[in-house]
């Protein structure tokens, strides 16, 4: 896997692009709106491009604490057949990229797609190829050791779109209510509560129908009267007498710096650094990330760190693989051991299984395709008709060995040729079945690509070796065995 380089899986094609723009914190609304306008202005030049539409601060749910800072842009592609030849997604992407940033100074992109892009959030925390994700106590220590990663990251080949997920504190308006003087008016602290909802976010106090449709009405204060501190510090709260007291007197109102998002994980506070990664396979890029990390940066007590995104499930994935495998294996062994009684003969077929990985490795090799789940899978597929071929030829000059009077040399030809239609036939009809998916090129053939090229480049190799190897591996090892009558 080393010169092949491993991804969790391929990058799947949706023949579409996800933009997320990050403009600086406190932006306004409308600010922010008029931005999203001409970064659509700017993807629409492009020949490629069928629409864009964008989407300012947090989605329709609520569910994400975003504030009008963040804009999301949904880019759908023409058909690739109608692009100039020999350009690809990924240069639609740089092209982007380099545009943007040079047009727009200042703000922070990230291109993916809309599908991965939400799976992988939902997963894993975060939409990015690598989240490196640092979690302590206190949020300054971490966001200064998060700067450090973000410096170290962007220094390591093939990082793209190289961010701190948290942005930096802003200036908040902090109303904190003196509980005293709210006793001494005789005032709950929820009806204070109450009043600063009301008068700065708004309340809903009836509802609206249109058809089957359902629109709450909200009321709040003008704005003139929620713009400015002044202006907040000047609300009236009525008292239970009937008087009404300025909010000022009740409560200390002031501007502080803060943070506008408060990750956790494991319940303790997190921060986290993303990249995407282009034009290099994720396990090297996070050995060699890593590596810089370990030398740069010690955590304080307290402190540690996780590498999640992508990279997250490549982990998970390779776990479970170093556990599948061998029970493959073990599986397949007893099998044969039971099908000819001969622990020898049972390792003589399990041989079929090195002669597959030859072909399929190569074949990645040649095609640039990195070792990922996908081609796991199509190797774990492979061995079973590897291990088959290999019954064929093993059953059959054991048979011609059991005939009175058959040299050993005669019954290994013999054997050998009598089966090679079968395993021609069996070998080559899987073979060309997979043809077609690992020459295929459209919208969600990334996925099964891989695999269908390692079943087509392990069928070959096996083809030969098991007609040729598995032959003379037999004789030299004919000698310690008996064939089982």
């Amino acid at each position: 896997a080393g010169f092949l380089g491993s991804e969790f899986l391929p990058q799947l094609d949706e023949g579409v692009i996800w933009v997320r723009a990050n403009f600086p914190a406190g932006i306004s609304l409308t600010k922010s709106a008029e931005m999203a306008s001409r970064i659509r202005s700017l993807l629409r030049q492009a020949p490629e491009v069928k629409m864009v539409s964008s989407q300012t601060g947090r989605n329709d749910s609520g569910t994400d604490p975003y504030g009008p800072n963040r804009n999301e842009l949904f880019v759908p592609l023409n058909p690739y057949n109608t692009w100039k030849p020999g350009k690809v997604k990924a240069d639609l992407v740089e092209e982007f990229s380099q545009k943007l940033r040079a047009a727009i100074p200042g703000a922070a992109f990230s291109f993916t797609q809309p599908i991965i892009d939400n799976v992988t959030e939902a997963v894993t925390g975060s939409p990015a190829d690598l989240a490196v994700i640092i979690s302590g106590p206190d949020l300054n220590r971490l966001r200064q050791l998060a700067n450090e990663t973000l410096t170290i990251l962007q220094t390591v080949r093939g990082a793209a779109d190289t961010a701190t997920e948290q942005e930096a504190d802003q200036a908040q308006l902090r109303i904190g209510i003196n509980r005293q003087e709210v006793a001494r008016y005789g005032i709950n602290v929820r009806d204070v509560q109450d009043v600063i909802e009301l008068a700065i976010g708004g309340r809903a106090v009836s509802t609206l129908f249109e058809g089957e449709r359902r629109f709450d009405i909200t009321v709040r204060f003008i704005p003139e009267a929620r713009t400015d501190p002044t202006a907040i510090a000047n609300i009236l709260i009525p008292t239970r007498e009937g008087g009404r007291v300025p909010l000022s007197q009740l409560a200390g109102i002031q501007i502080v710096n803060g943070a506008t998002i408060i990750a956790r994980r494991e319940n303790q506070r997190q921060i986290s650094v993303r990249t995407n990664i282009r034009g290099r396979d994720q396990g090297s890029f996070v050995a060699e990330a890593q590596a810089r990390f370990d030398a740069a940066i010690k955590l304080p007590p307290g402190y540690h760190v996780e590498w999640g995104g992508q990279f997250e499930n490549l982990q998970r994935a390779r776990k479970r693989l170093t556990i599948i495998l061998p029970i493959t294996i073990a599986i397949i062994f007893a099998l044969l051991f039971l099908t000819f009684g001969s622990v020898g003969d049972a390792g003589l077929v399990l041989m079929n299984v090195p002669f597959s990985l030859v072909g399929g490795i190569l074949a990645l090799y040649l095609r640039g395709i990195h070792l990922s789940v996908s081609a796991a899978v199509g190797f774990i597929s492979l061995f079973g008709v590897a291990v088959m071929s290999g019954v064929l030829v093993v059953a059959e000059i054991n048979r011609q060995r059991a005939e009175p009077g058959v040299r050993l040399e005669d019954a290994i030809v013999q054997g050998a040729l009598a089966q090679m239609r079968p395993v021609l036939m069996m070998v080559l009809v899987a073979l060309l079945g997979m043809v077609p998916a690992a020459r295929a090129t459209g919208i969600g053939s990334d996925v099964q690509r891989p695999l269908a090229t390692v079943v087509v480049g392990g069928l070959l190799s096996t083809l030969f070796l098991t007609l040729l190897a598995l032959p003379s591996f037999y004789y030299f090892t004919a000698g310690r065995r008996k064939v089982q009558k």
